[in-house]
């Protein structure tokens, strides 16, 4: 399908309605890296069936939004990186361990115990869901291989380099599979390349282009500060950014509007297409769209608009619903400000 000059999408999570998730928990916690099943209202028997219904009207809030590319809003998720994580062999997750968080605090993660290895698809079904509900593109995301084995105890392999490498074999399974189930984009999120620049400098690039290597199909990868909910100082800069004009992805996904980021950075990645953040999940006020639209020009200064997706900065999970939907249709409407002003 043909996309508009500026398309809009989201980059990870919108906001799970209040009926489906305990809000109040999930905010009392960090993202969680093994299953948290206490954070569902719905009763076990019933849960598949709320979250097909919960994600239909996030489809349908970020049509009615505007938004060219749409996603399933990770509505099914427990956080951006379990669902994932939880699903692959060579993990106890009956029996977690523990790694530190990128704000430094100790988290129970999954323990590696054997070989990591994919044993099924994770995302097809979400995908074929997806693609029913929507007559527009479509994009699913992914953890990647370097924020998995940042988020695990390592109990098996020699190092967590060699524990990356096998995580990026199982996202490139999975990756291939859900372009072969329609995806249009597939996102590979990697956080804590932002977090650990030095592991990522070391290891982190070549295993996210393992993740890459053959695959068919567009790729984003998002790189960020953390959600704003619970990493609240933003750094003038990112540690580990120019380094991803070396990777095999098409796109490159990051934040600018909480961070207020020199976009001059954008020089850095000539080959990729940009997909801007835009929105400050930091603030619960809804911006206006002229305040979209000015943040866009910023990225547009170093980048031609024929290479820039405007989105929010991170996943919009942690805001009330209301909010969420505000800020995607301002966002929607920035965008169409500054399209009217280059054509």
């Amino acid at each position: 399908m043909t996309l508009p000059l500026l398309p809009t999408s989201l980059v990870g999570s919108y906001a799970q309605p209040d009926w489906l998730i305990d809000r109040a928990l999930l905010a009392k916690r960090f993202p969680p890296r093994t299953r948290a099943r206490e954070l569902w209202r719905i009763p076990e028997e019933h849960l598949a069936e709320a979250l097909d219904d919960a994600t239909r009207v996030a489809i349908r809030e970020q049509e009615d939004a505007g938004l060219d590319i749409i996603t399933d809003g990770e509505i099914r998720r427990e956080s951006y990186s379990n669902h994932f994580a939880t699903a692959l062999d060579g993990i106890d997750i009956d029996n977690p361990g523990t790694a530190l968080d990128r704000s430094g605090h100790p988290n129970p993660v999954p323990r590696i115990v054997s070989k990591i290895s994919r044993k099924h698809a994770v995302g097809v079904r979400d995908v074929k869901f997806l693609k029913a509900h929507t007559d527009r593109p479509v994009k699913i995301t992914v953890p990647g291989p370097f924020t998995m084995s940042q988020q695990a105890q390592n109990d098996f392999y020699p190092s967590l380099e060699d524990a990356a490498m096998d995580y990026a074999d199982a996202v490139r399974a999975e990756v291939e599979d859900l372009f072969a189930a329609g995806a249009d984009y597939v996102q590979l999120d990697e956080p804590y390349m932002q977090a650990r620049p030095e592991a990522a400098e070391e290891y982190g690039l070549a295993a996210l282009n393992r993740a890459l290597d053959g695959v068919r199909g567009t790729t984003a990868v998002h790189i960020c500060f953390g959600y704003a909910a619970i990493i609240h100082e933003r750094p003038q800069g990112y540690s580990f950014l120019p380094q991803l004009s070396a990777c095999s992805c098409n796109q490159i996904s990051i934040e600018t509007a909480q961070s207020k980021l020199d976009c001059s950075v954008l020089k850095e990645l000539p080959d990729k297409t940009i997909i801007l953040g835009v929105l400050d999940l930091s603030d619960p006020e809804v911006e206006t769209p002229e305040t979209i639209a000015e943040r866009i020009r910023r990225g547009l200064e170093y980048a031609s608009p024929e290479r820039v997706i405007v989105a929010p900065d991170c996943g919009l999970k942690y805001l009330p619903r209301d909010v969420a939907a505000g800020k995607l249709r301002a966002m929607a409407d920035g965008a169409a400000i500054v399209r009217a002003e280059i054509s």
